[in-house]
């Protein structure tokens, strides 16, 4: 997946609900099913350039939003610092003098992040 689409699949996550079910149908089926406009015009019974225009609409509902809100970027942000904090963990745990109090913790603080992490 390119970073285009990528990115562009990230703020439909997080913001498609705000999309018309249109808007969010033809989104889906263009950048997560990868159906080119073509396709999705010849199942909806329109014309390729009426699916571009929802898609491209769709697209800048979508990039508006996250312009305004930050959203996003602050949510990649957050997930880059916190696997961050999980290397810091991992190396901590592989300190020779560590005593058993203190690798506990720093065990528990290692699940705690991991779990944040894959959320």
């Amino acid at each position: 997946m390119d970073e285009e689409t990528l990115q562009m699949t990230m703020l439909f996550d997080f913001f498609g609900e705000l999309l018309t079910n249109k808007q969010r149908e033809y989104f889906d089926l263009y950048h997560n099913e990868d159906l080119s406009l073509s396709e999705i015009a010849e199942k909806a019974g329109i014309s390729r350039q009426g699916v571009y225009d929802i898609v491209t609409r769709a697209e800048k509902t979508l990039e508006e939003m996250e312009l305004k809100t930050g959203v996003v970027r602050r949510w990649q942000e957050t997930r880059l610092e916190l696997e961050r904090a999980g290397d810091l963990t991992r190396k901590l745990l592989m300190l020779p003098d560590l005593d058993k109090n203190a690798e506990a913790i720093v065990q528990d603080l290692y699940v705690a992040l991991e779990s944040l992490i894959k959320e």
